[in-house]
């Protein structure tokens, strides 16, 4: 997925005025965003393959649905505790120095999880998964952000989300043939050769990270000093914000996209976690089988991905480019729930609804981002990645308990499909005085 193509697009001109830095910012893009892209696409084979894994370790040590649920949110704790301060060091220590440390750590810790023996040892690898994770996304984020502009950045950050989706293609058939093709392999399980086989090549990346990465345009021997300055030239320009952390932790606009991002992430993590579960409930009962049809949400999602964020770059719009595709993802979700014995009506739904939060994304990274600069820009998208993900961490929670409850997904995946549709609306609040103006928009 990563082609030329795909980050010649990265780098489209955004008005006649830009072209001269067009060739400048199609050189970093090929540099940067290859090693940005595999890195997140090895974090969500991590971080979605236990999703796979409960499809034979739930039975073999007998987990309820409860406890499944609370050991891949808890996962999530130890990420939103250690998020912040992930980032600080980030910002302090330099990109390319911290996230080699974040991959190779997660990279080993999610390679031991085939050890996990009861609900304890579960829990505490997934805790240590999430802390030697933090960081990572908001890092990224933030250092895109000291590469390019924002009339750039949402299809720059399409290109790094789109691992989402590539990790979703790629990780479902994966997952499915190894834990059938190697199900008793050497005494271990085929769940066990899942953790360990898609744990290493973080380890690899992490590697590749330090070798190749670099910090910032002013450590970027192969940019000349020329395109130097104009890069730098060009992103002073339009960073207008403070660089006070207070101001961010103190900005309201900046906990109304926490609050957005925390139904985002409560979509994404609960739909990716349990969908296997969702697809096996149709009646699919082969893992091959059910890691090929999970790929299909993910194949739409990012063709539907990069002509939302290539349209809101165009125009310069965000929110109604966050706002809709959210509003399609939550109707996408419950048409999946509503017919969830029906593999083919089931599978449309799962795929509105991947498309629609994957499209939202990367136009909402815009907005704080552009909004925070400096040491306040650290602390502000670690913050929303923090809080937002504590969504994260209560949707599958939510999902296993209501599911051991009821005996069934619906009031857990209905939740989530209301949370998205409630934050479609409350983003189209951003920068407005109050919550009318969003009913006069969706009216108008």
């Amino acid at each position: 997925m990563m082609n030329q193509n795909s980050l010649q697009y990265a780098a489209t001109p955004q008005s006649p005025a830009s072209q001269p830095l067009d060739a400048t910012y199609r050189k970093i893009a090929y540099r940067l965003l290859p090693i940005l892209f595999l890195s997140y696409v090895v974090s969500y084979l991590d971080r979605q393959n236990i999703g796979f894994a409960k499809l034979q370790m739930q039975q073999e040590l007998n987990f309820s649905d409860s406890v499944f649920g609370l050991g891949a949110s808890i996962f999530f704790l130890g990420y939103i505790l250690f998020e912040v301060p992930s980032n600080i060091l980030l910002h302090k220590l330099g990109a390319r120095r911290w996230i080699a440390r974040i991959m190779i750590s997660w990279g080993l810790i999610s390679a031991l999880m085939f050890v996990t023996r009861g609900p304890v040892s579960f829990y505490v690898l997934r805790l240590l998964l999430g802390v030697a994770e933090a960081g990572l996304v908001p890092g990224a984020i933030l250092y895109l952000s000291q590469w390019f502009p924002a009339s750039r950045r949402a299809r720059v950050v399409a290109v790094f989300y789109s691992a989402v989706a590539v990790s979703g293609i790629v990780g479902g058939p994966v997952s499915g043939w190894l834990m059938q093709t190697f199900n008793g392999a050497y005494g271990l399980s085929g769940w066990q050769w899942l953790f360990i086989s898609e744990g290493l090549p973080s380890v690899l990346m992490g590697l590749i990270v330090w070798r190749f990465m670099v910090d910032s345009p002013d450590h970027a021997g192969w940019l000349s000093p020329e395109e130097r300055m104009a890069v730098k030239a060009e992103l002073a320009v339009v960073a207008h914000a403070s660089g006070s952390e207070m101001r961010a932790l103190a900005d309201p606009q900046l906990w109304l996209l926490i609050v957005v991002f925390f139904m985002l992430c409560a979509g994404i993590t609960g739909v990716g976690l349990w969908m296997p579960t969702l697809v096996q409930a149709t009646g699919v009962r082969s893992l091959t089988q059910i890691g090929l049809l999970t790929a299909v949400p993910y194949l739409v999602a990012i063709v539907a991905m990069f002509f939302n964020c290539r349209h809101s770059d165009r125009t310069g719009e965000r929110r109604w480019h966050v706002a809709l595709p959210m509003l399609i993802a939550a109707m996408g979700l419950a048409l999946a729930v509503r017919f969830e014995h029906d593999t083919v009506i089931s599978l449309v739904g799962l795929t509105l609804c991947a498309s629609g939060i994957l499209c939202s994304t990367p136009p909402f990274w815009s907005l704080p981002v552009a909004r925070l600069s400096g040491r306040a820009a650290a602390v502000g998208v670690a913050m929303v990645t923090a809080m937002g993900n504590l969504g994260s961490f209560a949707s599958p929670y939510f999902i296993g308990l209501t599911r051991d409850l009821t005996h069934s997904t619906a009031i857990g995946i209905y939740s989530i499909a209301a949370g998205l549709f409630f934050g479609g609306l409350l983003i189209l609040a951003y920068h407005r005085h109050d919550a009318v103006h969003v009913f006069r928009d969706v009216v108008a």
